[in-house]
């Protein structure tokens, strides 16, 4: 473990004994610490006992062949991490208070989101050409552990609904850019491409299918629809790369399931229906809850808001037609947002942050 992966931002003005203490936390020997903070062992051990003594109170157990910290010690350290997780997002903040000059913004995306998001990414790169934009394609738990624990700026997450049920943690605030369907997708060759009417569900147990693997948040969903449904999938493939997937897909034997967007919008590509509908999912853009919002945050989550109240598809040049379902996904979506509406009036929505209110829904043949 290098110096930087226990004190990320190791210039931060913060007490010595601190500091000490988190990184015989992380090494959980003193010896590997005292390498890390290129200081003795002694020398580090005394400092330990220093704070021990100040704090009345034993943090580490020495007493076996490994080093733990105590009941107490590790109460102790979740505040002393978060504290320094404060002194580092303020000493961003003291360097991006004058304007957008400068700065930069850590994005974590999924393989979905970023197909779904990057007219919005190109958006923010072309109207702040100043501030560096670095996007890390991640599995969705990975994204929020990072953004709670300060190491993402932001976060753009693909979740089962609008009043999406999914425990998050309470470090993580949501915002919902836009409501979007999932349907079958089949290539131009594949015999239900011509289907202009909804199919059985059931067909996904005779239809084969290349899918993302079970890391993957869309993959549980459909997993837990079939499962719902009593649908045992003809999972034939699983890929982790949603470009591979879309590649299968158009050569015409294997279907797969996306966003409506996404198999809208891929040359090649006809969306399918199936009854019962599969579940409409939220497009989140999440933050750390209560955390300082860099000037470079703000703008993005400001841009995005815009962004999601007027996205439109880009339907590739040589698709023949409109989409055949276009009408009928209209119908369905709308259907959801009225559904949500309802809940929403009746009080058994989640409550949500004030500062994260702007909740845009994207237009009817939009989704």
């Amino acid at each position: 473990m290098a110096r930087d992966a226990v004190f990320p931002d190791h210039d931060t003005v913060f007490p010595r004994s601190l500091r000490y203490l988190l990184a015989v936390a992380d090494a959980l020997s003193f010896t590997r610490a005292a390498e890390l903070l290129c200081i003795s062992q002694p020398a580090l051990s005394q400092q330990i006992k220093q704070l021990e003594d100040s704090l009345d109170v034993q943090l580490i157990d020495r007493s076996g062949r490994a080093v733990r910290l105590t009941d107490s010690g590790q109460v102790y350290v979740r505040y002393a991490r978060r504290a320094l997780l404060e002194l580092s997002s303020g000493k961003r903040a003291m360097r991006q208070l004058q304007d957008l000059s400068r700065g930069s913004l850590e994005l974590g995306i999924t393989p979905i989101t970023g197909y779904l998001v990057t007219s919005l990414l190109e958006s923010f790169s072309s109207r702040y050409p100043q501030l560096e934009l670095r996007v890390r394609e991640m599995f969705q738990s990975e994204i929020e552990v990072e953004v709670a624990e300060d190491r993402l700026d932001l976060g753009i997450t693909f979740t089962d609904t609008l009043l999406s049920s999914e425990v998050r943690s309470t470090d993580i605030e949501t915002h919902v850019l836009f409501i979007e369907m999932l349907q079958l997708a089949v290539g131009a060759e594949h015999p239900l491409a011509a289907q202009s009417s909804p199919v059985d569900g059931h067909a996904l147990q005779t239809t084969p299918l290349v899918l993302l693997d079970r890391k993957f948040a869309l993959r549980r969903h459909i997993d837990l629809y079939c499962l719902e449904h009593g649908i045992e999938p003809c999972v034939a493939m699983e890929a982790t790369s949603m470009s591979v997937i879309v590649e299968l897909v158009r050569l015409g034997r294997l279907a797969t399931v996306l966003p409506r967007a996404i198999a809208c919008a891929q040359s090649g590509l006809s969306p399918v229906m199936l009854v019962p509908e599969l579940p409409h999912h939220a497009i989140t853009l999440i933050c750390r809850h209560g955390a300082y919002k860099s000037l470079a945050s703000r703008a993005f989550t400001e841009l995005a808001s815009e962004w999601s109240t007027c996205r439109c598809e880009a339907v590739p040049a040589d698709r023949l037609g409109p989409c055949p379902l276009a009408e009928t996904c209209a119908k369905s979506v709308e259907g959801a947002r009225e559904r949500s509406r309802a809940a929403l009036e009746e009080g058994s929505a989640p409550e949500r942050s004030p500062s994260i209110a702007l909740v845009a829904a994207a237009p009817p043949a939009q989704s």
